[in-house]
């Protein structure tokens, strides 16, 4: 098992629906994330920015990550959630939320 944490901004104005769907969040997309070995799965929010946390325990992150973007409902989800979202501008290529380094952990 991997953790992995990611940051991106929400737009100020769209917070709110942002809370709103992810209260309900489809049941399509969250059997995808489970099917493609995601654990754990939490979002926390300070200050205008999104802290993504959740554990993976597949053997191939990028294959499960490919496979996931494929699903028709995940793509539709995007759709709705990456429109209230602002990126930031040190992420890496090809990253929409950006990878944050572990600098500790104690179980």
């Amino acid at each position: 098992m991997k953790r992995y944490g990611w940051v991106i901004r929400v737009k100020p104005e769209k917070f709110e629906e942002y809370k709103k769907i992810h209260a309900n969040v489809w049941p399509e997309v969250s059997e995808s994330i489970k099917k493609h070995n995601i654990r754990n799965y939490s979002i926390y929010h300070k200050d205008g920015f999104l802290f993504g946390y959740w554990e993976y325990i597949g053997e191939n992150l990028e294959d499960d990550m490919k496979a996931m973007s494929k699903s028709p409902k995940y793509k539709e989800w995007l759709s709705v959630c990456d429109p209230m979202q602002e990126p930031l501008e040190t992420r890496e290529k090809g990253e929409w939320w950006a990878r944050m380094d572990e600098v500790f952990h104690q179980d």
